[in-house]
């Protein structure tokens, strides 16, 4: 008799998942399914907020699962200036609208998964769950929401400067810093925010230089250190940023002087892209940031965030690392429920 061998329920997944990673498709990619008014229900298992990176992930792993669901999306991520994503395993050096496209073809396999371009505007709790409206005054309602929404930059009074942001003004070196390795750089940042750029920066290019855009915030021991390492401080005001498409060529100061650079690393303040998990009760974090759990849950029963929304690690890869949690808790969730009643 042969002896069965015993394998641990994380190997059985793994196993199964891969087999299935290998079967041939039914059938071929199709057109993004859009909500159609006339025929669709407007009743669904999930409303996802959002249908970029993070939101397009879950709704994948939701139409998996059978679930209905209906992605409402504005069509406007925060990152629609950005030329190449990068840092992101086999996707390092697309474009993220052709990231964002592929994946949209991909999730409209699953027939049960729907897409919205429209902006939400309001929602509601219900006895059976929440609705949804929208700018174009559709109302559709869920058991369940996911807000997949992003962030929204909030550009400082710098002519130039929301023309050139995610080109050649950039937020994070793992993500563009390569691209502008052992360049002349600056540092648009005051205070703790500018030390702590400053030593991060410094490892991809030395030719370094911050701009308080106003007075120094730096303590005496920050300064000694930054220019110990032969880091400029410039504390003049800036006026405006001189470009050619998105890509600035020089800082213009308050007294006409200027200063020439090929890259600038700026971290703007942010809000909240969309208010509706506040209106729901959905806590913020001192930062401004959705409060989840570590399984993508808000403070508000039944209601889920996932993304940039969520977290500082402003980066595809993250974005679409969340999804999983979020997509499937939810479903885990919606079945435990059913399974007893």
């Amino acid at each position: 008799m042969t002896e069965t061998k015993k394998i641990s329920r994380r190997e059985l997944i793994k196993q199964g998942g891969l087999a299935l990673s290998v079967l041939p498709l039914p059938f071929p990619l199709l057109t993004f399914s859009n909500f159609n008014e006339m025929t669709d229900n407007k009743i669904f298992d999930v409303i996802i907020v959002g249908g970029s990176y993070a939101g397009l992930s879950a709704a994948m792993a939701l139409g998996r699962a059978l679930r209905n669901v209906l992605i409402i999306d504005s069509g406007l991520p925060c990152n629609r200036q950005t030329p190449h994503s990068h840092n992101f395993i086999t996707q390092d050096g697309e474009k993220p609208s052709v990231i964002a496209e592929k994946a949209k073809r991909q999730v409209l396999k699953y027939d049960t998964v729907k897409f919205l371009t429209d902006l939400a505007v309001n929602g509601t709790k219900t006895d059976k769950g929440f609705e949804i409206s929208t700018q174009s005054g559709k109302l559709f309602s869920a058991k369940k929401l996911v807000f997949a929404t992003g962030l929204k930059d909030i550009m400082p009074n710098i002519k130039g400067f929301s023309e050139c942001w995610g080109i050649s003004v950039i937020h994070c070196p793992y993500c563009h810093g390569y691209e502008v390795k052992d360049q002349k750089t600056g540092i648009l940042a005051n205070g703790n925010s500018a030390f702590n750029l400053a030593q991060l920066i410094r490892n991809w290019t030395k030719d370094l230089t911050i701009f308080t855009n106003g007075k120094s915030e730096l303590t005496q021991d920050q300064t000694d250190k930054i220019k110990r390492h032969n880091i400029s401080i410039v504390e003049r005001k800036i006026t405006s940023l001189k470009h050619k498409n998105g890509v600035v060529e020089e800082i213009i100061f308050a007294d006409n002087s200027t200063f020439e650079l090929k890259a600038i690393y700026s971290r703007p303040a942010f809000e909240q892209h969309c208010k509706i998990p506040e209106l729901l009760g959905c806590e913020l974090t001192e930062q401004g940031l959705i409060k989840v759990d570590t399984f993508q849950k808000t403070t508000v029963d039944n209601i889920f965030a996932c993304g940039d929304n969520t977290n500082p690690f402003r980066a595809v890869s993250y974005a679409i690392s969340t999804w999983g949690i979020a997509g499937v808790v939810l479903n885990n969730a919606m079945t435990e429920e059913e399974f007893l009643k």
